[in-house]
């Protein structure tokens, strides 16, 4: 771009220098500032420590981390709060950095900003128009239009989806029942559980036709979540992509029932797809406020939303979780530090019980029955935490997201699940801790072959732990996948054979210790069965 482009473009450079004019002197003058301030590092860190437990309550709302995660968390950055305080009241100040430091940063802004200035000489478009909204949504309508077919897609997914490897008693059954729908074409009934066992297996593609002929043989008595369960399985057969049949199928279920909850979670997937984020977050963001508790649609929600929110352009927060309750405050935290170890578990074991009591007396979500099973488990009440779960199970039967969560929260380590792999005695298995705080700054310090013979040592005691005295499917799974890391593949190995012969009862858990072996390399991939 020479002289002419530039003198073409005056208003632009002049937006431009004057922005850039602007920036350098905020900085330098922070620069400036800065050799002159008095507070010393431990305010800083005091303000980033209370940032963080912000963050916290942000995390535990938007469902990514649990009560417990969150109550450790707290637990340690307060503790940190504590120490940067005695270091605020600690005699000494910092001193100022001395003058050539502000000079040399201050040349540096300076050769940053030509160097931009010169880059987007070479580089940039100031001469480009902009590109009107006009332009950007008969993109998208093109985008719908041109957007391949349900058969082209599924032709694509078809050589990357691994269908799990069922139960052979399981397996028979099926096969048993496709031959019976074989022969009873418009049995309703047989095309319904064909749909759904399908849909368990992982065969969408089948799944799909079957539920097609579920709408056939109801004809005008189909339901909107009839159309609504076609579109979805026909998702799922494309790798999660909404094709235009499956956009039709939609706008059928949301024409019969504009409140469809699994029409109206698909149809913001499929404007996400087509480049309208705008209209995604919309139907997400009333969608989520209105679902009841135990909605499958509950957890995918609140993942997805913040990233739809941040695609459409939108500032937006998640609003906490319904029917849970803020966790502990800063304070009662450090109350909770000066308690004895009985206090402090009796200060719990209150907090468990409320839940529990409101969980028998008004029902929750599956997250909130999970993290009661959890507490149970860590408590050691093993009789309380088995009743839990089977009112959990009882309560959600028949919703398997719910029950996938339920589950997942008995095979934690230190909830006291007690399968083929684990104690014997009914008592929780204790979870091991993981390294301190101390041990990380110690591993910083040591050489590569002490690090190397401390990491050998912690897991030569899982493995000594598990070897007499069993434990949950997590811990069966960490030591696979410790040994995979440390490059011992016959280790890795021979506890993949022992946890399958431990948890061939237990299909869910030994699936949990299968991933962890696949991703060692000594079980394949996509089979979670035992291996012969």
């Amino acid at each position: 771009m020479g002289l002419t482009g530039i003198l073409d473009d005056w208003g632009f450079w002049l937006a431009a220098a004057f922005m850039v004019a602007a920036v350098s002197a905020l900085m330098l003058l922070a620069l400036v500032r800065g050799r002159h301030r008095s507070d010393p590092a431990a305010a800083y860190d005091l303000q980033v420590y209370r940032d963080q437990l912000r963050e916290v309550d942000k995390d535990l709302a938007r469902g990514t981390m649990s009560e417990a995660e969150a109550q450790r968390v707290r637990t340690e950055v307060s503790r940190r709060v504590l120490g940067a305080d005695r270091a605020l009241a600690a005699p000494g100040g910092p001193r100022p950095a001395p003058r050539v430091a502000s000079w040399i940063a201050g040349g540096v802004i300076v050769a940053s900003l030509a160097g931009a200035f010169a880059l987007y000489l070479r580089v940039g478009d100031p001469g480009r128009p902009d590109d009107p909204m006009a332009a950007r949504l008969a993109e998208s309508r093109k985008l719908a239009v041109d957007r391949p077919s349900q058969a082209k897609i599924e032709a694509l997914a078809a050589k990357s989806l691994i269908p799990p490897t069922p139960d052979p008693q399981y397996a028979r059954l099926i096969d048993q029942l496709r031959a019976v729908v074989k022969q009873h074409p418009v049995d309703l009934k047989g095309q319904e559980l064909l749909a759904q066992n399908e849909a368990r297996l992982g065969h969408f593609i089948a799944a799909y036709h079957a539920q097609e002929a579920v709408i056939r043989i109801k004809g005008n008595a189909a339901t909107a979540q009839d159309h609504a369960k076609l579109a979805e399985l026909m998702v799922y057969a494309a790798a999660r992509y909404v094709s235009p049949a499956a956009e039709r199928q939609l706008n059928i279920a949301l024409k019969m029932d504009p409140q469809n909850q699994t029409a109206r979670f698909f149809m913001g997937v499929m404007m996400s797809q087509i480049g309208r984020p705008d209209i995604g977050f919309q139907i997400w963001e009333t969608l989520l406020p209105q679902l009841p508790a135990g909605s499958p649609w509950i957890a995918p929600l609140r993942a997805q939303l913040p990233q739809m929110a941040e695609l459409a352009g939108v500032r937006y927060e998640l609003p906490p979780p319904k029917g849970v309750g803020p966790g502990p405050s800063v304070a009662q935290i450090d109350a909770a530090k000066d308690m004895t170890p009985a206090q402090r578990k009796d200060m719990i074991r209150g907090m468990v019980e409320g839940l529990a009591e409101r969980l028998d007396t008004k029902g929750g979500t599956p997250q909130e029955w999970a993290r009661l099973i959890r507490a149970y488990g860590v408590l050691g009440e093993a009789g309380k935490r088995d009743a839990a779960l089977q009112r959990a199970r009882a309560d959600y039967k028949g919703n398997p997201p719910a029950l996938q969560i339920i589950d997942a929260a008995a095979a934690v380590p230190g909830a006291g699940t007690t399968p083929a792999g684990a104690t014997s005695s009914g008592a929780a298995p204790a979870a091991l801790p993981g390294p301190s705080a101390d041990d990380i700054r110690a591993a910083g310090q040591m050489s590569p072959a002490e690090r190397q013979q401390m990491i050998e040592g912690m897991v030569s005691r899982l493995a000594e732990k598990l070897a007499t005295q069993g434990g949950p499917a997590p811990e069966w799974a960490r030591l696979i996948g410790a040994y995979g890391v440390l490059g011992r593949k016959d280790r890795a190995r021979a506890i993949w054979d022992e946890a399958q012969t431990r948890f061939k009862d237990h299909p869910t858990e030994l699936a949990q210790i299968h991933a962890a072996a696949a991703r060692a390399g000594v079980a394949p991939d996509g089979a979670s069965g035992v291996t012969q």
